[in-house]
Parts: C-alpha cells; structure tokens; sequence
C-alpha cells in the first residue's frame, strides 16, 4: 500500500530521536488540544505564532502544520498583520504538510464561499468550501461519518464533533474525500440532507470540517503524522 495515502494508518512508532516536528499555528484556537493529540500520535509539537517559527523550507524549522480550527476571519488577519500569510503559502507550495480543522480547513481551500470582505485563504487545495455551512454556534452538534478511508467501520465508528463548521461544496480531480456526513442525519439548518463532504487530502494536505482534537478522536492525526513521517 502506498505509504502516503492515508489510508496507510497507524504505522510502527518511530523512535524519540526521529520524531516529526510538527507545528501547531497558535494564533487562536485549540492549540493545546492538537498539540497533545499530535504528542499521543508520535511526533514533536511546537508552536507558531511569528514568521520567523515557519522556517524558509520544509525540514528546516518544521516538518509539518496543524492550522487549528478559531474563527477564519481573525486567523486571516492575524497571518497577515503577522507577515505570515505569504511565507506559509510559500512553505506549502514548496511541499510542507499540513492539516486544517475547521477554520483552518477554510484556510486551505483554494475557493470559499461567504467569507467576510478582504478575508484572505491560504490555499493548497483544490476545492470549494463553505464558511459556516452547518449553521452557528447554537447549530453545533456531533455525529458518527461514513468514513472508511479514515479507519472507520461498523464496530468503530469515527465520531466527529462540528462547531460553526463548514463543508466542501466541491473538490477538483485530484482530490480524495475521506468522509461525508450520513444522508439525513447532517446540515437541517443550512442544506437539508446529509451526505456532505467533511474530511479530504490532497498530496501532503489534510483538512476536516470537524474538531477531532476535541472530541478524542485521535485517527485523524494518527494519519497526519503518518503522511509526515513518510514524506521526511
């Protein structure tokens, strides 16, 4: 199987000297979370809160991202009053893995709908997400995904927890959707049925709709940093 699809999970741990350096961008969000879901996972979490954090290459500073879920219009501001906007772009351009929860899989669309003037992505994926599709704050809610690309089955499902979430409208060819929401169960409030795009990659990009490092759901990084550790 190939290493870098992730279906590749749970490799063998690497020992302590060869862990990846993964950093989580702390502008605002569940940092904490995502970095002890990345410890627990096998790598070494750092954080990033200033340009000088990225490194000029992949493997120089870092050998991955976690962009974390918070609110995208502030995240954008922040990475661009921070000066970090285009050196992050550049970074994955270049090749640096990354993974986006929510907002942060905002960031890494190529295409968003409903975002706020002058509010500006990342990129890196090609597909066409929507900004708080699955409603507001009071609409957040947690359900089990059709999610067999992520390790899930019948005996072990993949809970997933969506607050102000998005979901991909659309993806391009290259593309792989890893899970959808369960038709019926999902987006009453703003969509109607389920059967929604949730969780997708594209080369060494990861993103999800859903917050995995709150609700204990520890696959998600389990395959980030098996895409990492892989492409070091």
């Amino acid at each position: 199987m190939d290493a870098l699809n992730p279906r590749a999970l749970f490799p063998a741990p690497a020992p302590a000297g060869s862990r990846p350096t993964i950093g989580v961008l702390a502008l605002q969000g569940d940092v904490r979370e995502h970095a002890l879901a990345l410890q627990a996972a096998g790598a070494r979490p750092v954080t990033v809160r200033r340009a000088r954090d990225l490194g000029d290459a992949p493997g120089q500073r870092l050998d991955g991202i976690v962009l974390p879920g918070g609110e995208s219009t502030t995240m954008s501001t922040l990475l661009t009053g921070f000066g970090m906007l285009e050196p992050l772009r550049a970074l994955l351009r270049a090749g640096l893995p990354a993974y986006g929860s929510c907002a942060g899989m905002i960031l890494l669309a190529d295409r968003a709908l409903g975002l706020e003037e002058g509010q500006a992505t990342v990129g890196g994926i090609d597909m066409t997400v929507r900004r708080n599709a699955f409603g507001r704050q009071v609409d957040s809610y947690e359900e089990d995904l059709d999610a067999p690309a992520l390790g899930a089955s019948a005996s072990r499902p993949l809970h997933a927890v969506f607050i102000r979430a998005p979901w991909v409208e659309s993806v391009g060819a290259d593309v792989e959707v890893l899970a959808t929401t369960r038709a019926g169960r999902a987006g009453e409030g703003q969509g109607g049925a389920g059967g929604r795009i949730v969780a997708v990659r594209q080369g060494p990009l990861l993103a999800t709709s859903f917050h995995p490092e709150v609700g204990g759901e520890s696959r998600v990084h389990d395959v980030f940093v098996a895409m990492v550790t892989h492409r070091a």
